[in-house]
C-alpha cells in the first residue's frame, strides 16, 4: 500500500490506519471519530488528503484540453479561483468528480479521488493526444495536500502565515501562492466538510511534516485536533457531498448513476460555446433538459434521469446504510446510497443572538438515489436491516451561510399555531404601550451602535407627519407643454412648490446641479439609475430585446461594498452575464496590499482598461476614508467610450464637504445616497447629477427623471420629503459643524479604544479613520451584533 509523508506521524500519534483506494490512511485518532467530527465543527479538524491525485496541467493548450476532457467551464476561471468540475464519459456518467485550481494563465492543478487516480491518469493520456501543446504531470509523490477546515482555521494560518493579505481573497473557491519556510505554497478556500471557513493547502513533500506540526501547534491554543477519514465522511455526509462509489458510479443493479442526478452537478456542468464539444455533452444536454422539467414540477418521461440523489432525514432510532432500500408505503423508490448516525452541536437562540453551546445531539441522515419525482417532505420507509426506519425528503442536512459556524438543519414538527384572540381593543393598546417602551429605550436607554441609523430632528419628525402625508403628487414633465412639469392631481400647489425648494437646496448642499428627491430608499435611488442607464443604452433599438449593462465595477461586498450595488442586489436585472465566466458581468476594485480599505489605482486604472466597464460604481458601507473620485476621473477621461462615475454615497452623504470630500468637484458623474445616515433626515433617498443640457450625459438624467416617475414611484411619500426639506436647511445652516465634530470625534474615539488596548483597524497616520466609522475586532468576545463591522463614533 502507498503511504504518504505523514504516515510515521500518524502511527506515531494514534492514528487508526487503514486501507483506503490503495493507500494507509488514517480512519480516526484516539480522540475518535465522532469527537473529531464535532471538533472539526465548532473548532477545526486538520486532515491529510495527501493521497488525493493532483494532476498539473500546463502549456499552451492546456485550457483546451481541460474544457474537453471536463464538465465545467475552464475559461471561466480567472488566476486564483477554483471550481468544482467532473470527468465525464460520453453516456454523462462520471468517470470521477474533481477540484480544478488555476495558478496562473496557462498552469492547473486537479484533484482527482485516490481510489480513482490511476483510472483518471489513463483515461487523460488517451485524450491529451489530441493537444500536442498541453502537459499532463502526475505529482502526487511530490506535492502533499492538507484540509484545515473549521471555524478557527483562518485564525491558524493568519499566525502561520504572519500577513493575513497572504491567505486567498474572502469567498469560497479563491486560492492563493505564498511562502513557508521559502517554498511555494498553495492556499484554496476550499473543502471537503461543508465548513465555512475552509483551507487546503499543497505543500510540497519534505516541508508537509514541518507545516503539519506547526499548524498542530499553532492549532492546539484554537482547540483543533488532527481527523482522520472517517470524520472526513461524516462531515462530507452531513454536508450532503457526493463520494465516488456511492453517489457516483454505478447503482445496486449495476447501472451508471447520470451525472445530473447529484445536486451539487448543476453547478459542475457547463454548455458554455466556449467549452465546443466536449466528452458526455449531449448525453449531459439531455439530462438537463428532464432535470428542468422536474424542477419545474413538469410532466417528465424519466428516460435519463430516472432517479436521483436526495437528502433524507431519518426521525426513528436506527442509521440506514448503502443498499437499503427506499419506500413510500410499499412501493420501492431506490435505495441509500450514503447514511450515518451524526453528532451535532446545538445552538442556543435564533437568528443573530445564536451562539454554540456545549450541549450535542445525534442524529440519522442518509443521501439515497429514488425516483426523480420524488418532492421535498415526502415521507418514506428505508428498511434497514432488522428494522423499518421513518424518514423524511430534506432539501439538505447542513447550513453554511452564516460563518464561521456551519449549522445542523433539524427536521422541526409542524405545530398548527392558534393566536389568542384577546380582542382588537386590548391588541390596540398593547400595540400603543409596547410602542412607547421601545420608543424610549431606543431613544434614552441604549447606546446605538448601528452605523446605518440617524435620529431626525422633532422638527423633522413634527413635518413628516402634516397634511401632505399620505397624499399624492405625481408630475411629470410634458413636452408639448413647453417642458412643463405637470401635476397629476390638483391640489397638490403646496408639496410640488416644497419639492423644489428641496431640490434647490439639496442641489446647494451637494454642489450640483440636478436632484432627483423622489426616490425613497438609497437601494431605489441604485436601481433608479441601474433601470435609466439600460434604457438609454437601448434608447436607439426599441424593437429588440433589452441589452444588459456588459460590464460593471463595483467594491466586493465582503470587502465593505454596498448590498444594492451588487448582482445579488439592486443591480441584479441590469447587468448582462459574462459569457466567458457565466457569472454576473461584475469586477471588482483591488484594494491595497498594506491598507485593504483603500483601492489600489495602479492595478484599478489595468482592469479598467482591460475590461472597459460602462459604469463604475464608488461607495462602500464599511469605509474608513474618502473615494479616489479623482484619480478614476483621470483613468476615465483618456477613454474613447467613458463609463459613468456614479457615487453610492449611503453611509457618507452627511458629510460631503471640505472635512470629508466633494465628489461632483473631483468628477463624479452620479451620486445617490440615503437620507437618514450621517445625512440626519427622514428614511428616503436621493439621486444627484452634474449634467449639462444638450449633452448626451443630459439624456441619462432624462433616463433617471423617467424612471423615478413613473418607472418606480407612484406615491413619493409626501410627507416624508417634507421632513427632508427641512433637514436638508438644518444640514446647510449646521452642516459643516457637524461633519468637521463627527470626524474629530470618530478619530478621538478610535485613539482612545486603541491607547485601551482594543485591536482597531485602519491606518493610524490618520487616526485610523477619516469617516464617522471607526473598526475594531475586540467587541466580538462581548457578542455585540456586529464584528469587523463600522460603527457611528
Amino acid at each position: 500500500m502507498k503511504k504518504t509523508i505523514l504516515h510515521d506521524w500518524h502511527k506515531k500519534h494514534g492514528g487508526d490506519m487503514v486501507e483506503f483506494g490503495g493507500w494507509e490512511m488514517p480512519i480516526r485518532y484516539e480522540t475518535g471519530i465522532i469527537q473529531e467530527h464535532l471538533t472539526t465543527r465548532k473548532y477545526g479538524g486538520l486532515f491529510d488528503v495527501s493521497h488525493m491525485g493532483r494532476f498539473f496541467i500546463t502549456g499552451e493548450q492546456a485550457t483546451d484540453f481541460l474544457q474537453h476532457v471536463l464538465t465545467n467551464n475552464a475559461a471561466a476561471l480567472e488566476t486564483g479561483q477554483s471550481q468544482y468540475t467532473i470527468i465525464s464519459n460520453e453516456n454523462g456518467g462520471a468517470i470521477d468528480d474533481s477540484y480544478l485550481y488555476k495558478i496562473n494563465q496557462s498552469d492547473f492543478i486537479l484533484v482527482v479521488n485516490a481510489s480513482n487516480r490511476e483510472k483518471d491518469w489513463e483515461w487523460f493520456q488517451k485524450q491529451i493526444k489530441q493537444f500536442p501543446k498541453a502537459r499532463l504531470e502526475d505529482k502526487s509523490e511530490v506535492i502533499s495536500m492538507l484540509a484545515l477546515q473549521g471555524p478557527k482555521a483562518k485564525s491558524v494560518l493568519e499566525e502561520i502565515f504572519q500577513d493575513v493579505t497572504e491567505l486567498p481573497d474572502v469567498g469560497r473557491n479563491n486560492l492563493s501562492v505564498t511562502e513557508f519556510e521559502s517554498e511555494q505554497v498553495i492556499i484554496s478556500r476550499t473543502g471537503y466538510t461543508g465548513e465555512p471557513l475552509c483551507f487546503e493547502l499543497f505543500v510540497p513533500r519534505e516541508k508537509t511534516v514541518t507545516l503539519w506540526e506547526k499548524a498542530l501547534r499553532v492549532g492546539k491554543r484554537h482547540n483543533i485536533i488532527p481527523a482522520g477519514l472517517g470524520a472526513r465522511d461524516s462531515l462530507r455526509l452531513e454536508a450532503d457531498l457526493p463520494l465516488y462509489g456511492h453517489e457516483f458510479g454505478e447503482d445496486k443493479e449495476g447501472k451508471e448513476i447520470p451525472i445530473l442526478a447529484i445536486p451539487l452537478a448543476k453547478y459542475a456542468v457547463s454548455f458554455s460555446r466556449l467549452k465546443g464539444q466536449f466528452i458526455g455533452k449531449q448525453a449531459l444536454k439531455r439530462q438537463f433538459r428532464e432535470l428542468k422539467q422536474l424542477e419545474n414540477k413538469r410532466k417528465c418521461a424519466k428516460r435519463y434521469l430516472p432517479k436521483r440523489i436526495m437528502s433524507i432525514a431519518i426521525s426513528t432510532i436506527g442509521a440506514a446504510r448503502q443498499g437499503d432500500g427506499v419506500y413510500i408505503n410499499d412501493r420501492l423508490i431506490g435505495e441509500v446510497r450514503s447514511g450515518s448516525m451524526v453528532s451535532y452541536w446545538k445552538f442556543d437562540k435564533e437568528g443573530v443572538t445564536s451562539h454554540i453551546t456545549e450541549e450535542k445531539g445525534k442524529r440519522s441522515i442518509c443521501l439515497a438515489y429514488i425516483d426523480s419525482e420524488t418532492e421535498e417532505n415526502q415521507e418514506v420507509q428505508i428498511h434497514a436491516k432488522g428494522r423499518i426506519l421513518e424518514g423524511i425528503i430534506v432539501e439538505r442536512h447542513l447550513s453554511s451561510e452564516a460563518p464561521p459556524y456551519s449549522r445542523t438543519i433539524l427536521v422541526k414538527k409542524r405545530e398548527k399555531h392558534v393566536e389568542e384572540d384577546k380582542g382588537l381593543p386590548l391588541l390596540m393598546e398593547n400595540l400603543v404601550k409596547e410602542t412607547v417602551e421601545n420608543h424610549v429605550w431606543r431613544q434614552k436607554k441604549t447606546i446605538n451602535l448601528i452605523p446605518s441609523e440617524q435620529t431626525p430632528s422633532k422638527l423633522v419628525r413634527f413635518l413628516t407627519l402634516m397634511d401632505p402625508s399620505g397624499r399624492y403628487a405625481e408630475h411629470k414633465i410634458i413636452e408639448a407643454l413647453g417642458e412643463s412639469e405637470i401635476p397629476f392631481y390638483q391640489g397638490t400647489e403646496f408639496i410640488i412648490r416644497k419639492e423644489g425648494l428641496l431640490i434647490k437646496e439639496m442641489a446647494k448642499f451637494l454642489g450640483c446641479s440636478q436632484v432627483e428627491p423622489r426616490v425613497i430608499s438609497g437601494q431605489q435611488a441604485n436601481k433608479t439609475v441601474f433601470s435609466a442607464l439600460v434604457d438609454y443604452k437601448n434608447r436607439l433599438d426599441k424593437k429588440t430585446e433589452l441589452q444588459r449593462l456588459r460590464k460593471v465595477m463595483n467594491h466586493h461586498l465582503g470587502k465593505g461594498g454596498h448590498l444594492s450595488a451588487q448582482p445579488l442586489g439592486a443591480l441584479r436585472h441590469y447587468v448582462m452575464r459574462d459569457p466567458v465566466t457565466e457569472k454576473p458581468a461584475v469586477i471588482n476594485f483591488p484594494i491595497q496590499k498594506d491598507n485593504p480599505y483603500k483601492i489600489d489605482l495602479e492595478e484599478t486604472a489595468q482592469l479598467i482598461d482591460d475590461h472597459k466597464p460602462e459604469l463604475i460604481i464608488l461607495g462602500k458601507s464599511m469605509v474608513l476614508h474618502p473615494e479616489p473620485v479623482a484619480e478614476i476621473r483621470k483613468i476615465v477621461d483618456t477613454m474613447e467610450d467613458k463609463p459613468v462615475l456614479m457615487y453610492d454615497m449611503a453611509h457618507v452623504l452627511g458629510l460631503v464637504g471640505p472635512y470629508f470630500q466633494e465628489p461632483f468637484k473631483e468628477g463624479a458623474d452620479i451620486v445617490t445616497g440615503s437620507t437618514h445616515k450621517t445625512f440626519f433626515g427622514p428614511q428616503r433617498g436621493i439621486v444627484a447629477g452634474n449634467m449639462e443640457e444638450g449633452t448626451k450625459e443630459y439624456e441619462v438624467w432624462e433616463a433617471i427623471q423617467r424612471e423615478a416617475f413613473p418607472g418606480s414611484t407612484s406615491n413619493h411619500h409626501l410627507g416624508t420629503l417634507l421632513g427632508l426639506l427641512m433637514a436638508t436647511y438644518e444640514m446647510n445652516l449646521y452642516g459643516r459643524a457637524y461633519q468637521k465634530q463627527v470626524i474629530s470625534n470618530a478619530k478621538a474615539f478610535a485613539k482612545a479604544l486603541r491607547d485601551s488596548g482594543f485591536t482597531v483597524e485602519g491606518d493610524p497616520d490618520v487616526s485610523y479613520t477619516e469617516t464617522h466609522q471607526g473598526l475594531e475586532v475586540i467587541l466580538q468576545r462581548w457578542r455585540i451584533a456586529y464584528q469587523r463591522k463600522s460603527q457611528n463614533l
